[in-house]
């Protein structure tokens, strides 16, 4: 294992101080994987004081529970010192915090095997708990008892599931079964952290892990709304599954991207409650790209998203199944109601939507989509009018013809927009300048 200069001289310095230092946790798991770490973490015997008088460059960034980062070349690392936890009284912290000259008791406190390995150059890898094992065979397990280990910190059961997404690994037996039994528990822990873990999950390679957010029980604290659509079937020749599974190989089908893989977790939330089934026992789900822009935001206020994140995601779920007929025109209007920035994004929805679907029609759905891909780039390869800025009139023309400041001002433009929009031919300078004369006499 080759550690980067900065982080073995972290660790020379501690040792030739008389204490121990090893790169600890994720970055040793992602060594062994063959990743490259995102970060470096290091584990030591020396107290947080003392750490802070070996290096010249440090910060306290959890002194109570013994980090400091240390700054090499511009970049910290944290430094904490081997610790054992106290009672976890809220199922998310420890009460507090005892310092410890144990490796082994530190490791103890983690929350999988393949999370509790260390490593310097002078001892090698210390796997006390199987980690390595577990990483060779696909396995994510809790450190000692997996209901301890939850109780502890009730975010572990959902990290569990998301390292299983991530790395592509099964979930031990009974770190499974307790997860089942303590997922109410997830109810503890604040939106924000759950955001996280649900993020990295569904842009994983495998977002349909997903799946196990629901066989577990977790999406009932905080996405009852899932438990709803995997429970609905579709009783229809466009679908062969249910909601749910419907939503979890669209996922599949979309980039990896943020934006795209929620939108396809969130573009039919909204089918359970606007079925209908008519008289031939078909099911109907009228209006609900609407309905589900609405659930969708909702969701993503309960779990604290960003507004950016939330308006994309919920402009893609309210025009994912939007099929006007292709025409300039037509496709004009809707790159204006989706946005330019959106339309790629819009056009991959589709096109995962449609191959988690049955087989009936696809090549024409398909086409279709294609269609209105082609008319897309022919409408930004032609720079149609797509916005008022694009207009050549501006404001500053209308003051200037004596249209006094404020709302008739936009009006006008409103106007003379939708007028170039229907015919991109209009955009012509003189002619606009005639319109808005006809306007204001």
């Amino acid at each position: 294992m080759n550690l980067p200069a900065d982080v073995q001289n972290i660790i020379s310095i501690l040792e030739s101080n008389g204490h121990e230092a090893y790169a600890v946790g994720g970055c040793v798991r992602d060594c062994i994987l063959g990743k490259v770490p995102h970060d470096w973490d290091i584990t030591t015997s020396a107290l947080p004081e003392q750490v802070k008088a070996l290096f010249s460059h440090t910060f306290d960034t959890g002194i109570e529970h013994g980090t400091v980062t240390v700054l090499m070349h511009g970049i910290g690392y944290e430094v904490t010192t081997y610790r054992v936890d106290g009672k976890y009284e809220d199922g998310r912290h420890p009460k507090e915090v005892t310092f410890t000259a144990s490796l082994e008791e530190d490791l103890k406190r983690r929350d999988f095997t393949i999370n509790a390995m260390a490593y310097n150059d002078s001892k090698g890898l210390v796997d006390l708990f199987g980690g390595e094992s577990d990483l060779q065979t696909g396995i994510i397990k809790a450190v000692g008892d997996p209901m301890e280990r939850f109780t502890e910190d009730a975010l572990r059961m959902l990290r569990a599931l998301r390292f299983s997404a991530q790395l592509g690994f099964e979930i031990e037996a009974d770190t499974y079964e307790a997860i089942k039994k303590l997922a109410p528990t997830l109810e503890r822990i604040s939106a924000e952290r759950i955001q996280v873990e649900m993020v990295k999950l569904v842009t994983s390679d495998h977002p349909e892990k997903i799946r196990d957010i629901y066989d577990t029980g977790l999406s009932k604290v905080f996405f009852p709304e899932f438990d709803v659509m995997m429970e609905c079937d579709q009783v229809n020749k466009h679908h062969i599954y249910s909601v749910g599974e419907h939503t979890i190989v669209s996922m599949t089908l979309a980039p990896a991207d943020k934006v795209l893989r929620l939108a396809m977790m969130l573009h039919d939330i909204a089918k359970p409650a606007c079925k209908t089934v008519d008289e031939n026992g078909q099911n109907h789900f009228k209006m609900h790209p609407v309905k589900g822009a609405e659930m969708a935001r909702d969701f993503m206020r309960r779990l604290k998203f960003d507004n950016d994140t939330t308006d994309k995601v919920c402009i893609l779920v309210k025009n994912h199944d939007d099929r006007p007929e292709i025409t300039p025109r037509n496709i004009r209007r809707l790159i204006i109601r989706v946005g330019r920035d959106n339309f790629d994004s819009l056009l991959a929805v589709k096109r995962a939507d449609c191959l988690a679907q049955s087989m009936y029609h696809r090549e024409e759905k398909l086409a279709y989509i294609d269609a209105m891909e082609k008319e897309y780039h022919k409408i930004i390869a032609d720079e149609d009018c797509l916005a008022i800025k694009d207009l050549k009139v501006s404001g500053k023309d209308l003051i200037q013809m004596g249209v006094p400041q404020g709302q008739k001002i936009g009006e006008i433009l409103k106007a003379l927009f939708d007028e170039v929009v229907d015919d991109p031919n209009l955009n012509n300078r003189d002619y606009l300048l005639k319109r808005i004369e006809g306007m204001v006499k």
